[in-house]
C-alpha cells in the first residue's frame, strides 16, 4: 500500500459503482476485467480521481463475486497508477503520475528559464550531476485535486459555447464576472468591462509593455523583480531602471518617475517575486498618488496575492478604490491553481480594456474557451480549493527553511506568502553558488538575474519550495556540498 495519504474528494457507494460499470465482465480474468472496466472509467472521466471506491468486501457482494477478484482488481490498478490505498483511507482513484524531466541540457521552464552564462562561473566545473536535477528554479507547485473536477464542469458547460465561433478577444463572460467579482470581494468596485482575459499574465505583462512603451522609453521597475516582465519591458524597447525594493523605496520610487518620465511602471505589491516583501496599505496609497500626479501608468502584478501563508489575510487590493485610470492590475491562475492553465486577466478603466483588447489581436487573438470555463469554475469555488493550496504551500515552506537554517550558516527568512524564499549567502558568491549548484545536481536562481542591470543582489539566491517534500529534502545535501565549493567552513548555522 501506498505511504502517503491520499486525497478524498467523494465516496463511492457499492450500488454506484455497480450501476457505473455496467456490463464489465467480457471474458478474459474477471479481475482483469474489473481493473480494465474501473480503469477506463477514470480514464473517460465517469470515475473522478479522488474518489474513495466501496471496500473489497462490500463491492464483491454487490458483483457477485469473490473478494479475491476484487482483491486483485484493485491491487491491478494500484500497479498502473490508477489507484493508492492506505489503511483508514480505503483505495481512492488516482491519474498516473508520470514527471516530466527536462534534463541537464534543456530549459525547465517557470520564472527565470536556465541560460548557459547563468551555469557558469569563473572556477566552477563539472556540471554533470549523476543523480539527476532537482529544480529549486522554477515557481509552480502541482495541480489541486479539485483541477480535474473544474475540466468535468466545463466540459459540461462548452456545447453552449460550440455554436459560435470560439473566438471572446475580452473573454468570455462569465470568467469576466467571475474576476470581477473577486475584486469587489477585495474592496475594488468592479464590472465585466474592465477585464480583459489573456493568454495568462505574462501575455498581459507583455501586451501592457508593447502597447505603452515605444524603442528609447523609460520603465521603472523593482530591483529586484520578476524576470519575464523585464524581459518583456526590454522586448518592447523599453530601457529599464530599478528602484531598490525588500520592501519598496516609495521615496525613490517618486524621485525616479519625477526625474526619468517613465511610460510605464512594474510592481509585484504581494509577496514580491523574489524577495517576498508586501506593501502596506499606506505605500500602496502612496503608488496610486505617484501614478496619478505624474501621469504614469502603474502595473501592479497581483499573481500571488491569493497566497498568504502566515494567516494574515490577503492584502490590500493595489488598484484601491478602482477609480484611477493610472492603475492598472494584473491577476492570473497559473501560480494560484496550476501553471498549465494558461489564463490570465487584466484589470483596468474600461477605455484602457477597449484598447488592450484591440492590440492583442496581432498576437493572440483569443484565450482557450474550455481553459477560461475552468477557471470561473475555480474562481467560484476558490473558498473550497485555496485552504488547501496554502497549507500544502506552508508545510514544504516551513520544511525547506528549517532544514537550511540547520545545515547552512545563511539567512534564511520565512516569507509571508508566494513560492520562493529569498536567501542571503552572507557573501557576493550568488552566480558562482548557482553554478556550484548545478553541478550537484540543483537547479537554482542567482540574484543578480532578477536586477536590470544584472549586477546587484549578488549575496542572494531565489530557492522555490513547491517541489515535493522528498526532493526539497534531497535537496538541501546538495546545496550544501555546492555551498563547500565556494565558500569556506567559517562556523554552524545562522538563523
Amino acid at each position: 500500500m501506498s505511504t502517503a495519504t491520499p486525497t478524498v474528494l467523494r465516496h463511492l457507494s457499492p450500488a454506484s459503482t455497480a450501476r457505473l460499470l455496467g456490463t464489465w465482465h467480457a471474458g478474459g480474468p474477471a479481475y482483469v476485467a474489473l481493473a480494465d472496466a474501473l480503469r477506463a472509467a477514470v480514464l473517460s472521466g465517469t470515475l473522478a480521481p479522488h474518489t474513495r471506491l466501496p471496500s473489497e468486501r462490500e463491492l464483491a457482494a454487490t458483483l457477485r463475486v469473490s473478494r479475491t477478484t476484487t482483491s486483485g482488481a484493485y491491487a491491478r490498478l494500484r500497479e498502473l497508477g490508477f489507484a493508492v490505498s492506505r489503511v483508514g483511507s480505503g483505495t481512492v482513484t488516482t491519474l498516473p503520475q508520470r514527471p516530466v524531466d527536462p534534463g541537464p541540457g534543456r530549459a525547465a521552464g517557470g520564472d527565470a528559464p536556465v541560460a548557459d552564462d547563468a551555469l557558469s562561473a569563473d572556477g566552477i566545473t563539472g556540471i554533470h550531476p549523476a543523480a539527476g536535477y532537482l529544480d529549486l528554479w522554477q515557481a509552480t507547485p502541482p495541480a489541486p485535486p479539485e483541477l480535474h473536477d473544474a475540466f468535468t464542469r466545463a466540459l459540461e458547460g462548452l456545447p453552449a459555447y460550440l455554436d459560435s465561433g470560439g473566438y471572446e478577444p475580452y473573454g468570455l463572460t462569465p470568467l469576466r464576472e467571475a474576476v470581477a467579482a473577486r475584486y469587489r470581494e477585495r474592496g475594488v468596485p468592479t464590472t465585466a468591462d474592465e477585464i480583459l482575459v489573456t493568454t495568462g499574465a505574462q501575455q498581459a505583462i507583455a501586451l501592457l509593455a508593447r502597447t505603452h512603451l515605444h524603442p528609447g522609453d523609460r520603465a521603472v521597475v523593482e530591483s529586484p523583480t520578476y524576470f519575464h516582465a523585464m524581459e518583456a519591458m526590454r522586448e518592447a524597447g523599453g530601457r529599464l531602471l530599478g528602484v531598490p525594493t525588500g520592501p519598496l523605496d516609495v521615496d525613490q520610487l517618486d524621485s525616479a518617475v519625477r526625474r526619468a518620465h517613465p511610460r510605464l511602471v512594474y510592481l509585484v505589491p504581494d509577496y514580491q517575486n523574489p524577495t517576498g516583501s508586501v506593501l502596506s496599505a499606506d505605500e500602496r496609497a502612496a503608488v496610486r498618488e505617484i501614478a496619478d500626479r505624474h501621469g504614469v501608468t502603474v502595473v501592479g502584478d497581483e499573481t500571488l496575492v491569493e497566497l498568504g501563508l502566515s494567516g494574515d489575510g490577503t492584502p490590500a487590493p493595489f488598484a484601491g478604490d478602482g477609480t484611477s485610470p493610472h492603475v492598472v492590475s494584473v491577476g492570473s491562475a497559473s501560480k494560484v491553481f496550476w501553471g498549465g492553465l494558461r489564463v490570465g486577466w487584466i484589470r483596468a478603466h474600461p477605455r484602457v480594456i477597449d484598447h488592450l483588447a484591440r492590440a492583442r489581436q496581432s498576437a493572440d487573438i483569443a484565450t482557450a474557451v474550455l481553459d477560461q470555463l475552468a477557471v470561473a469554475d475555480l474562481l467560484r469555488r476558490r473558498a473550497e480549493v485555496l485552504p488547501g493550496r496554502r497549507q500544502l504551500l506552508r508545510e514544504r515552506r516551513d520544511l525547506l527553511v528549517g532544514r537550511l537554517r540547520d545545515a547552512l550558516p545563511w539567512d534564511v527568512p520565512v516569507p509571508p506568502g508566494g513560492l520562493f524564499c529569498w536567501v542571503d549567502l552572507g557573501r557576493p558568491v550568488a552566480q558562482a553558488f548557482a553554478a556550484a549548484a548545478a553541478a550537484e545536481g540543483a537547479r537554482v536562481a542567482a540574484g543578480p538575474l532578477f536586477t536590470p542591470d544584472g549586477a546587484g543582489a549578488a549575496t542572494h539566491v531565489r530557492l522555490t519550495f513547491t517541489r515535493s517534500p522528498a526532493e526539497l529534502a534531497d535537496a538541501v545535501p546538495r546545496l550544501v556540498r555546492a555551498w563547500e565549493r565556494v565558500s569556506p567552513r567559517d562556523g554552524g548555522p545562522r538563523r
